[in-house]
This record gives C-alpha cells, sequence and structure tokens, in this order.
C-alpha cells in the first residue's frame, strides 16, 4: 500500500473524524488506510489504563509498545504487569535501550544529573524511534488540558512527515479520565495516591503539592517539559514551564 504525503493525509483524517468520539475514533481510523499500520505507545502511568483499556477492547490486536527505560520506579513496573493481565493485552512489547549504547553514553547512571535530554535521548527517545521504524503511525494518551504546548491537540498530528500520532483523548478532561476509571473499574497506579500525578522515570519525578500544576513534578527546578518523544506541529518543541502554565 502506497501512501500520500504526511501532512495531506492528518488533514484528510482531522476533517473525516471532526465530530467523532474517542472511541469512533479508535474504532474506526485504525481501519483507515490513510492511517496505515500503527501502535499504540504507552508508558503506563497515571493516566495510561484508559487508552489500554479503550484499545483492549475496541482492536485488542494493536501492538502495545512499553519503553523501559531501567530507570523507572518499581511501582510503574509492577503495575504494568497488573494492567497487562488485567486487560489481556496480546502485543504488549517491552522496548528497552542498546545497552552499548547506555555503557558508553552513561556508564556509572549518572548522566540524568547532567543531562536530562541526553538521558532521555538514550534510554527513551532512541529505542522508542527503533520500535516505532516500522509503523506508520502510533497512538498516544496526549490531551489539551494538559497544556505545555499541547492546548490545540488534534486528533491527529504531523510528525516531521514521516509518521502520524494519533490523540484519541485529546478532548477529554480530567474529570472524563477520572470518570471513565470509575465506571469501569481499572487500577489506579499507586504512585497517585502518594501525590505523583504525572509520573516518568524515578530520579526525574518527584511529588507534587497541591496547587501545583500536574506536571509540576516532572524534571523540576528546570526548562524541560517533555522527554521529547513528542513533536507539535512536525517540529520538536521545548517550552519553558512558567511560559506552558
Amino acid at each position: 500500500m502506497t501512501l500520500g504525503p504526511v501532512a495531506e493525509r492528518v488533514g484528510l483524517l482531522n476533517a473525516r473524524y471532526k465530530h467523532h468520539s474517542a472511541t469512533a475514533v479508535l474504532e474506526h481510523a485504525l481501519k483507515d488506510a490513510d492511517l496505515g499500520r500503527v501502535a499504540l505507545v504507552s508508558s503506563f502511568g497515571a493516566e495510561s489504563v484508559v487508552l489500554l483499556h479503550l484499545v483492549s477492547i475496541i482492536a485488542p490486536e494493536t501492538p502495545v509498545l512499553f519503553v523501559d527505560t531501567r530507570m523507572l520506579f518499581q511501582e510503574t513496573l509492577d503495575y504494568q504487569r497488573e494492567v497487562a493481565e488485567k486487560l489481556n493485552l496480546c502485543d504488549l512489547r517491552t522496548i528497552r535501550a542498546n545497552p552499548n549504547r547506555v555503557s558508553f553514553e552513561d556508564p556509572d547512571g549518572t548522566l540524568h544529573q547532567f543531562s536530562t535530554d541526553a538521558c532521555c535521548g538514550v534510554r527513551k527517545v532512541e529505542p522508542l524511534e527503533r520500535a516505532l521504524s516500522e509503523f506508520d503511525g502510533w497512538i498516544t494518551g496526549r490531551k489539551r488540558f494538559q497544556g505545555n504546548g499541547r492546548e490545540t491537540v488534534d486528533f491527529f498530528e504531523n510528525e516531521g512527515d514521516f509518521r502520524i500520532k494519533v490523540n484519541p483523548l485529546a478532548h477529554w478532561g480530567r474529570e472524563d479520565i477520572a470518570d471513565y476509571m470509575v465506571n469501569n473499574r481499572l487500577p489506579r497506579h499507586p504512585l497517585v495516591a502518594k501525590g505523583y500525578p504525572s509520573i516518568g522515570c524515578a530520579p526525574c519525578t518527584t511529588p507534587v503539592k497541591e496547587g501545583e500544576d500536574p506536571r509540576a513534578g516532572r524534571w523540576r527546578n528546570s526548562d524541560k517539559v517533555e522527554c521529547g518523544i513528542h513533536f507539535i506541529d512536525g517540529k520538536a518543541v521545548r517550552l519553558a514551564k512558567e511560559n506552558s502554565l
């Protein structure tokens, strides 16, 4: 199958599914020729179980890519196993960095203390890019209410003119996420109850105080707001936290 230019396909898909719901986007778009081969990328974080549950019902054969940076909380690893078993995920793929690259770039495991971008690059961005190379698009849990440049996220995004990003929950609010978890009796990530509304790697994630932005605990005291795997309108964008609230 020959697919047209990414920008053109994104425009067609957004117009085609403009008034659809999240479930309809998943139900129909995953079978749409303009989308091509798609995988779901999940961090098994604070809100991940919603999208995982939807995909497990609507398109259970969809590959699920989980990037294990080997610096995740033990709670995340335990939660990943619990959710995978509960939802009967049938094509779960754990992605890890090339050990030779890690040994060269971060021999003593302290790279995150000096360059969070470099650490994310070798442990997350590179292995995920390698895993996604066989796909034409990928599904994410990005939502407009999360801020940090996500306020105008559409169902479909152009990623660097080479791949399509699908954001089925783009228009969901925080209450929608919470209600869906309760109504479907989905397990919560254990760290949420301990003050972690957004969860990444253990060395770079801290609890969030009441009144703080939910992502304030990610790379605290730095301008970094994304690990580097997300693009906005086809371009990698870094936004200072004080300008993105």
